[in-house]
């Protein structure tokens, strides 16, 4: 079994290898010299993170040697990468979530939702996918998982006190897990408001074709693909690829009934716990309404931090040894998921790098190389390229580019420019199989429950479904409810 081990390590870090240079040698895409030299690094990563040869948060190290190394990016502008905002949004949720686990505020939350929905398996994970995708309608995607993941995390540890026989919780958690990323990301795409990309696509067409995209007219053509996709990540997930078994039973609701009258009441420290957590929330919810005063600026990232920060600087409502005990200790950051945050860090530069030397660009006139296809088909490859690109891309990064790109070919080949362009939009929102396609995945991923493989095979399925879901939409519905008059 060792020796198997050894092998699988040998092949997989030389494949990565071998596989760089070859891009690198024979350069498919016809890229200049540095364009080439960053596929080649992303190709790298992309088969030692797919292979994991390498501990991934270890993999996305790799920008900041080679990056440099082979004069693709300064190292200076290369670590900017792993300062960026989302990173400390991420680091503030996170402490939130050990907070809520330190105090055991997650173990009541967790009881009262396995209370009402009941202890089946499927019926939890409706309800969490109902919950989340509702959110991220109207928070930012990022925030919604946020607010999810260590409520999801506690559910599974209260599943996990009565696990039945002839059952998968192994299943269960990692559906769980699986269905809060993609609901965040596909509730985000129903509403302007719900993903960064929908916000960039719409400034675009503002600017560019001085058309306003109204609210109401979005959420007609996307929120019943969101409705559609919800249903097919349900039947995907639970009864078809990761079916748990897990069945009500009276013995297990005796037991969460048990559990929540052993909790007692409320202690000082949950309460206070609490506050902060629907504090954090309530900001992230109503933090453009705020905005609009003109007071401050705030974003996802500074409200993350401050509620982390609120957390160690409030006391717990009791005292050790005259010592004053804070909700949280820098001692309990020892069990945050550091590695997530890199893991991320090195997703960015990564982007970053194929933006900046141009490979974006190069995609773009690829596209243009289709223009002589039927529209449908035409919106099809866009739909195509763009989900799978957005897996190893900044979704936001994506818009910005091609969006202009699309724009341009739209007015060449005197198609509206809103049956390319949100197609591409909402395909950069999909993507499903990799860590690093959305912050969603890259939080879920950090709980230990998913296994790389597991959620490609995942992605993947889900991938070709909002595929097909989003051109034909776009292409048969889109045009009945909005176009640009020119």
């Amino acid at each position: 079994m060792e020796f198997v081990k050894k092998n699988q390590y040998r092949i997989s870090l030389l494949s990565g290898i071998i596989l760089s240079l070859a891009a690198y040698l024979f350069n498919p895409f016809g890229l200049d010299a540095t364009a080439n030299k960053a596929v080649a690094v992303a190709v790298l990563m992309i088969t030692w993170w797919i292979s994991e040869a390498l501990p991934m948060p270890a993999v996305a190290l790799i920008p900041l040697v080679l990056l440099p190394l082979l004069n693709i990016s300064s190292m200076e502008e290369t670590t900017k990468a792993y300062s960026n905002p989302v990173i400390f949004l991420f680091m503030g949720g996170f402490m939130i979530g050990l907070a809520i686990e330190k105090w055991n505020l997650h173990k009541r939350i967790a009881l009262r939702i396995v209370q009402r929905t009941g202890t089946s398996g499927n019926r939890i994970i409706l309800g969490f996918i109902i919950a989340t995708a509702f959110l991220s309608m109207w928070l930012s995607n990022t925030a919604t998982t946020m607010m999810m993941f260590p409520i999801a995390l506690s559910v599974i540890a209260v599943m996990k006190e009565h696990e039945q026989q002839g059952t998968s919780l192994a299943n269960f958690s990692l559906v769980l897990m699986l269905v809060i990323a993609y609901a965040s990301n596909i509730g985000g795409i129903s509403t302007i408001i719900g993903t960064p990309p929908n916000v960039a696509f719409v400034a675009f067409i503002e600017k560019k074709y001085n058309y306003d995209i109204q609210f109401i007219d979005w959420m007609m053509v996307c929120t019943p693909i969101a409705i559609l996709l919800l249903a097919a990540l349900y039947f995907v997930l639970v009864k078809w690829m990761f079916p748990s078994r897990i069945s009500n039973s009276v013995e297990a609701n005796q037991y969460i009934n048990d559990e929540i009258k052993a909790l007692g009441k409320m202690s000082t420290a949950e309460k206070r716990v609490l506050v902060i957590f629907v504090g954090t929330a309530l900001l992230w919810i109503t933090k453009d309404l705020l905005n609009q005063i003109g007071w401050f600026k705030l974003n996802d990232s500074m409200i993350a931090l401050i509620g982390a920060l609120f957390l160690f600087a409030t006391p717990a409502g009791k005292k050790s040894d005259d010592k004053i005990s804070m909700l949280l200790t820098w001692n309990d950051t020892s069990k945050m998921a550091w590695g997530i945050l890199l893991l991320f860090g090195g997703g960015i530069a990564l982007a970053n790098s194929l933006e900046q030397v141009g490979v974006m660009a190069q995609v773009g006139k690829w596209l243009a190389g289709f223009s002589n296809m039927h529209g449908l088909v035409l919106v099809f490859v866009i739909v195509v390229i763009c989900i799978f690109l957005s897996e190893v891309m900044s979704n936001v990064a994506q818009v910005i580019v091609l969006a202009p790109v699309l724009g341009s070919l739209a007015d060449a080949l005197q198609l509206d420019p809103l049956l390319l362009g949100i197609p591409m939009t909402l395909a950069a929102s999909a993507a499903s199989m990799m860590p690093m396609g959305t912050p969603p995945n890259a939080i879920v991923f950090s709980s230990g429950h998913i296994k790389l493989k597991d959620m490609i095979k995942a992605g993947f399925v889900m991938n070709v479904i909002s595929i097909i879901l989003i051109t034909l939409f776009c292409w048969y519905v889109l045009p009945l409810v909005m176009t640009v008059v020119r």
